[in-house]
């Protein structure tokens, strides 16, 4: 896999432009970006800069965090709080995700989507409003292990760590979710399913693969 050196602005200038250009694959209005990664990746801010990007196109975008898509916590410590396969495999709430925020954007949807569920914090719910993304607008989702769940993604971006650089970046407290992004690379390889993958082992100097073209493989 080759990278190039890119800075976070201009990445999210062309992950814009090409977004831009897409058409649903579903056949409806609405547009489903992931931007994925490990929580030391940072998802959040190369999300927000693409949303940015994006509505500087005219675009009406919709940034969604899986973090306020957890199970409450007496699913998530089934298992004990520190369990790697609880959290690769029960900690999301990847069926809210499906409900809430995908399923209003389908074809024939009413464009109602909930952006968050639950609070960790408080372990209740956010009782957030529903928000309306206007036809032709952009879902923009990220945080962890979103790949390989069939999410009807059109184009999906994998912030990659190297072993060592995930660990390095990694708190001390959450070391112990180290099993879970091994199994998921085992398991899902998202660098050869996203569109386009973006090395982050130094934030300061990301370098991306560019965009894969001609792929219809789910994401």
């Amino acid at each position: 896999m080759r990278f190039e050196a890119i800075t976070w602005e201009r990445l999210a200038d062309a992950l814009a432009a090409h977004a831009d250009a897409l058409e649903p694959s579903d056949g409806g209005p609405w547009l489903k970006v992931a931007v994925d990664g490990a929580p030391a990746a940072r998802t959040g801010e190369p999300a927000e800069s693409l949303a940015q990007a994006l509505r500087l196109r005219g675009r009406a975008v919709l940034l969604v965090s899986t973090a306020g898509f957890l199970r409450p916590a007496s699913l998530r410590y089934e298992y004990g709080k520190r369990d790697p396969d609880s959290y690769y495999g029960s900690w999301f709430d990847t069926g809210a995700l499906w409900r809430e925020v995908f399923g209003p954007l389908e074809a024939g949807g009413n464009g109602r989507v909930l952006p968050d569920l639950w609070d960790p914090a408080t372990d209740r719910a956010t009782r957030s409003p529903y928000r309306h993304l206007p036809e032709g607008g952009v879902l923009v989702v990220h945080g962890p292990l979103l790949l390989g769940h069939w999410f009807p993604f059109d184009l999906s971006v994998h912030l990659r760590l190297s072993p060592g650089a995930l660990r390095r970046r990694t708190e001390e407290a959450e070391q112990w979710t180290l099993p879970a992004f091994a199994r998921y690379e085992e398991e899902v390889a998202p660098a050869g399913s996203a569109d386009a993958v973006v090395r982050a082992d130094d934030p300061r100097h990301p370098a991306w693969t560019g965009l894969r073209r001609g792929t219809d493989e789910p994401h």
